[in-house]
C-alpha cells in the first residue's frame, strides 16, 4: 500500500472522529463530502484514463489528478476576493516551478538516501504552498495544483526530448506527492494559523480599551453612573 493511500485512510479517520470540521469548513466541505472525495481518490488511484494512445502514450490518473484537481478548482472558484484568487494561482505556479526546478538541479537517486524524492517534492510543495497562501484554502490549492503543474511540465519535457516512455499525469509516485503536498500545506496552515490566532487573541485581550467612564466591563468609574 502506498504512502498516499495510508495518509488518506488516516485523514478519513480524523474526519470520522470529527477532528477536521474547521479545515473542512474552509474547503467548503462537510464530513460526508470529504469522505466521498477521500474514497474516490483511493479507488481512483488504480484507474488511469487514456488521453493519447500513440507512442509514447499519455494517461491521467483519476485519484491522483482528476479528483484533487477538481476539488482545488472548486475551492478556488469560491474564493472570496480577487486577491485570494490571484494568490492561489500564484502559489500553485511557484510551487510547481520550485518542484520542477529542484528536480532538474539535483539528480536524486530513488535507491539512495533515507527518503523517496517524490516525498521530498510533496514536502517542498506543501511548505511553499503554506508560505504563499497562509490559509488552509490557499495552502491546499497551491500544494495540489503545484504538483500537478510540475508533473505536466515533466511530461512536456519527455515529449520534447523524444523519450519513448508512457506518461501518467498524477499516477505512480505523483499520487503520493499530491497527497503529501495537500496535507502538509493544510496542516501547516492549521497548526501555525491556530497558534497565531491564539497569540493575537491573547494580546488583544490584554490591550482592550474600555469606553470613557468605565474601568472594566459594566463597571463605572468613581463618580460615574451605571446605565
Amino acid at each position: 500500500m502506498s504512502l498516499g493511500i495510508i495518509l488518506l485512510v488516516l485523514a478519513s479517520l480524523v474526519v470520522l472522529f470529527g477532528l477536521a470540521e474547521q479545515v473542512l469548513d474552509r474547503l467548503y466541505l462537510n464530513d460526508k463530502q470529504a469522505l466521498l472525495v477521500i474514497g474516490g481518490m483511493v479507488v481512483g488511484s488504480f484507474i488511469d484514463i487514456p488521453l493519447y494512445r500513440g507512442t509514447p502514450g499519455i494517461s491521467v490518473n483519476l485519484g491522483g489528478a482528476i479528483i484533487p484537481l477538481g476539488l482545488a478548482i472548486y475551492v478556488l472558484a469560491r474564493a472570496g476576493t480577487a486577491k485570494e484568487l490571484s494568490r492561489g494561482i500564484l502559489g500553485a505556479v511557484l510551487a510547481g516551478l520550485a518542484v520542477y526546478g529542484v528536480s532538474k538541479l539535483y539528480d536524486f537517486d530513488t535507491y539512495i538516501g533515507f527518503i523517496d524524492p517524490q516525498y521530498l517534492w510533496g514536502i517542498l510543495a506543501g511548505g511553499i504552498a503554506y508560505v504563499i497562501g497562509r490559509s488552509r484554502r490557499l495552502a491546499f490549492i497551491s500544494g495540489v495544483l503545484g504538483i500537478i503543474l510540475a508533473d505536466i511540465g515533466h511530461i512536456i519535457e519527455t515529449f520534447a526530448r523524444g523519450i519513448p516512455a508512457p506518461s501518467r499525469i498524477g499516477g505512480g509516485g505523483v499520487f503520493d506527492t499530491v497527497v503529501i503536498a495537500a496535507l502538509i500545506g493544510v496542516l501547516l496552515a492549521e497548526l501555525i494559523g491556530e497558534s497565531r490566532e491564539r497569540l493575537q487573541g491573547g494580546a488583544a485581550t490584554e490591550q482592550r480599551q474600555y469606553p470613557p467612564g468605565l474601568d472594566g466591563p459594566g463597571e463605572p468609574q468613581e463618580g460615574g453612573e451605571s446605565h
